[in-house]
């Protein structure tokens, strides 16, 4: 899991986004600019549609801040087509789903389960020149929440804008940073 602070690994997938069928590679993420690669375990399952759904409420959000999200499993693009043509909640993607029947991209992120051929729960926040800011692993049955990946990405985005500022827990776009120094040890 070393993954935070390196730069993704270059691949070739196979994509469904808006009705078609599209190849992605680690050079359209990097020309895409902030990047969120969320991994789940399977479609036609029951955490992920909700988690999925969620992402798609906000995704308009995220595209206002310049960021792409792509979605991964290691089902196939063909999958995700008939999961996106079946479920209500998954009829209301907008952004990428990556299909990664061969693992090479859940492998990459370090999020492939041994032995079993799923991802792992895993979301990862990608800046421009492809380098990981952002991880976040969890178990398959606890969902995640885009409301709160969206606060880690206008923090990981003001971090990166603002050299010698850091953004305290629970930070809202729009309140106090920090300016670690000397001055600041013990006094916080």
């Amino acid at each position: 899991m070393a993954v935070i602070n390196t730069e993704i690994k270059p691949f070739t997938a196979q994509a469904y986004k808006d009705g078609k069928f599209i190849t992605v590679t680690d050079a359209d993420v990097k020309a895409a600019g902030w990047s969120i690669f969320v991994f789940y375990p399977a479609d036609f399952t029951f955490v992920c549609p909700t988690e999925l759904e969620d992402l798609a409420g906000l995704y308009g959000e995220f595209q206002k801040l310049g960021v792409e999200i792509y979605s991964v499993s290691t089902d196939t693009h063909f999958s995700h087509k008939a999961w996106h043509d079946t479920s209500p909640a998954i009829g209301k993607i907008k952004y990428t789903m990556i299909g990664d029947p061969s693992g090479t991209l859940t492998n990459n992120f370090d999020v492939m389960r041994p032995g079993v051929g799923l991802a792992d729960r895993g979301t990862f926040v990608v800046d421009p020149q492809g380098v990981i800011q952002v991880m976040e692993i969890t178990s398959e049955g606890v969902g995640r929440n885009a409301s709160e990946l969206l606060r880690k990405v206008k923090a990981a985005q003001y971090v990166a804008a603002h050299p010698g500022e850091v953004c305290p827990a629970k930070w809202e776009e729009g309140e106090k940073t920090l300016a670690p120094s000397l001055d600041l040890v013990g006094k916080i």
